[in-house]
């Protein structure tokens, strides 16, 4: 079996890489993932349960129930944001290569989620505001995160350097979440046809939704919290996986041509 034994300096730790450049150790001591996977499907059959029992809206019927997917994948592409932020921050001030890791995952699931965001609004939009879409402040808003975070991307592919790759991902990570208080905001400080929170959160706690549906909305959105985590470790995992193979073919290469190096006159 064709395997090496790698020492990761930025790490600390030592991985026996097999032939797919996985971790075995890492594998074999990965205790948490399922559990955390089984958490995350009770807690949205929970929030599921809550979603369809809970009663329709008075002006909205039945159409309401898109709220407790919608709100909660709003809030879980701010929850990654976040954590590219944090992440992000992580990596600038130790310089370690699983916070870049983590941080790619992050904007790769907060990305996923805004465009789940938007089509659900599309969704709901349509027989409430009789068109899929308009160029109001929220939405416009949540569209111009695709542009930042897609070109958070597109800055990560034109890299070749690992490090330089990680320092620049990280400034516009780190930049790119001042989207989400303007995101927030946008409702307030400029005209717009999109409602307001649910549960205000400005100038008081406010709650204006009959406590049924308060239940279901939290309870879904404790449910996509929990899938945030889950979708980290797992996309964290296979991150790590793929550097490991890339380091290793770039450590392969670099012995193949130093004899050729050596040759030279």
């Amino acid at each position: 079996m064709d395997e090496d034994l790698r020492v990761h300096p930025q790490e600390g730790y030592a991985t026996t890489l097999g032939p797919d450049g996985a971790g075995e150790n890492e594998t074999m001591k990965d205790r948490l993932t399922l559990p955390l996977g089984l958490l995350t499907l009770a807690a949205f059959a929970v929030g599921l349960y809550f979603s369809f029992v809970s009663p329709p809206d008075v002006n909205q019927g039945d159409l309401v129930r898109l709220m407790y997917v919608h709100v909660p994948s709003a809030w879980l592409s701010y929850l990654a944001y976040g954590g590219t932020f944090l992440f992000g921050l992580a990596y600038l001030v130790t310089r370690r290569r699983r916070f870049d890791r983590l941080a790619m995952a992050s904007a790769e699931i907060g990305l996923l989620f805004t465009a789940l965001t938007l089509f659900g609004g599309s969704l709901w939009a349509r027989p409430t505001w009789g068109v899929y879409w308009l160029w109001e402040p929220r939405l416009t808003t949540t569209a111009l995160s695709l542009v930042i975070y897609g070109g958070y991307f597109i800055v990560r592919g034109l890299i070749e350097d690992p490090e330089r790759r990680a320092r620049v991902a990280s400034v516009i990570g780190i930049a790119g979440t001042l989207y989400i208080p303007v995101n927030y905001m946008s409702v307030y400080w400029w005209r717009s046809i999109h409602q307001t929170p649910t549960v205000k959160l400005l100038g008081g706690t406010e709650l204006s939704a009959d406590p049924r549906m308060l239940t279901a909305l939290f309870v879904m959105l404790g449910a996509f919290t929990v899938l945030y985590f889950f979708l980290l470790r797992v996309r964290g995992i296979l991150a790590a996986r793929v550097e490991a193979r890339e380091d290793r073919e770039f450590e392969r290469e670099a012995a193949l041509n130093a004899p050729l190096k050596e040759a030279r006159p």
